[in-house]
């Protein structure tokens, strides 16, 4: 798989899970000092960059969502030869 359609199995498979499912996938998955450290860093980025309402919400899931991306890549892709 290229890791252009990793992302888009990635986002078909989340665009159908309710929130409470995403969230227990997310706490099963990820660990916490990394939910922690995401949730931390998404409030910094949203203050200095002045990101408000909805989209403020959801950038800590945004990120962690590329965070996810990018580990499935890692475990998916061959290695280089």
């Amino acid at each position: 798989m290229t890791p252009e359609e990793i992302a888009l199995e990635f986002a078909e498979i989340f665009d159908e899970l309710p929130n409470e499912q995403i969230n227990e996938m997310l706490a099963k998955n990820v660990p916490y000092n990394t939910i922690k450290f995401f949730a931390e860093y998404a409030e910094a980025f949203a203050d200095g960059a002045g990101i408000k309402g909805e989209s403020r919400g959801r950038l800590p899931n945004l990120l962690l969502f590329g965070y996810l991306i990018r580990v499935l890549e890692e475990r998916l892709l061959p290695e280089p030869s």
